[in-house]
């Protein structure tokens, strides 16, 4: 039974690992300071309230023998914010990461599991992208997460910390059995966006630019079932259970799905009529961000077991549906 300490897993990804957790029999802890998560989303297993920038609180619960692993899934996502505001991702993405890489240190927990992104590859210079692409961010999100990903490098050099950095595409879904979804505020990403727009919780949905050198002119991106993204934690944790060295892999489906594919994979499944309004192409979004995967293939065995549109979209708008109180 492997002890693991999920940090940020009241968020849309934690909350869906710490159910899957539960499921395989781990005993599992979650920390989070429910800046951004919800404490109704934590189904399994021991709760904390608390930061990370909390030094005190880390070096309490972090004691030698307590944990076999740590998965980290506490940084701030929104790329246009941390334009705006840089010091707030910097202090919480990379400080408080340096603080609990740090107690972990102190009670030689040595396996770490980190949630990191497409972002760190910045503008594509070749699709689809695997692990020898070039890593040049072009924000501060991208910034501060391959940050960590060269502390984590030097880390095992000079400490032997070992760790699994999973560069994710683009989370999408919602867990299959209506338990859990995304609840993000404010909301961001163009599956649950549409769907709102499907349940009348918006009115519309932006499509920004029609004139990308994509088949129907519209961005594609590579959209990755969050129940996927769980398992390839799973396999990561085991591959580090068993002895494995730290790696790095990139997460998707390998084939992308354009913002007009959604909204009609969207009008399919629910049936229902969803206003769109063109606006313009927003600077920075490029025309295709697609995974190669092969890799986490290859070493983990991992598979994605949802990567039809549809079906996505479908355990997405069941959970929309509760959102929205329509069930």
């Amino acid at each position: 039974m492997h002890k693991v300490l999920v940090v940020g897993g009241a968020g849309y990804i934690g909350s869906h690992m710490v159910k899957r957790l539960g499921q395989l029999g781990c005993a599992v802890t979650t920390l989070d300071n429910l800046s951004s998560g919800h404490r109704d989303a934590v189904l399994c297993g021991d709760f904390i309230h608390g930061d990370l920038a909390n030094t005190a609180l880390l070096a309490r619960l972090l004691q030698p023998g307590r944990f076999d692993a740590v998965m980290h899934f506490a940084s701030f996502i929104q790329v246009g914010e941390s334009v705006q505001d840089p010091a707030k991702y910097y202090e919480n993405n990379v400080t408080n990461t340096l603080h609990l890489l740090g107690a972990m240190r102190a009670a030689r927990v040595n396996r770490f599991i980190f949630s990191s992104t497409a972002a760190t590859f910045g503008e594509p210079q070749y699709s689809p992208i695997d692990e020898r692409h070039p890593q040049q961010p072009i924000n501060p999100y991208g910034r501060s997460k391959l940050m960590i990903e060269q502390v984590l490098e030097d880390y095992d050099r000079a400490y032997g910390l070992k760790s699994v950095c999973l560069r994710y595409f683009n989370a999408a879904g919602a867990d299959p059995d209506g338990e859990l979804g995304e609840r993000h505020e404010p909301e961001t990403h163009l599956i649950p966006l549409v769907l709102q727009a499907a349940s009348g919780r918006r009115s519309h949905i932006s499509v920004f630019g029609r004139d990308y050198d994509t088949p129907d002119g519209t961005c594609i991106r590579d959209y990755i079932h969050i129940n996927d993204l769980c398992e390839a934690h799973w396999l990561s944790l085991q591959s580090l259970m068993q002895g494995a060295g730290s790696q790095r892999y990139n997460l998707g489906n390998g084939q992308g799905f354009s913002v007009q594919a959604v909204i009609e994979a969207a009008q399919r499944v629910t049936g229902r009529t969803i206003a769109v309004q063109d606006a313009p192409l927003r600077e920075g979004d490029p025309a295709r961000l697609v995974a190669d995967a092969t890799l986490a293939r290859q070493q983990l065995g991992w598979r994605p077991q949802f990567a039809d549109l549809d079906t996505l979209v479908r355990h997405a708008w069941a959970w929309e549906q509760r959102m929205a109180g329509l069930t």
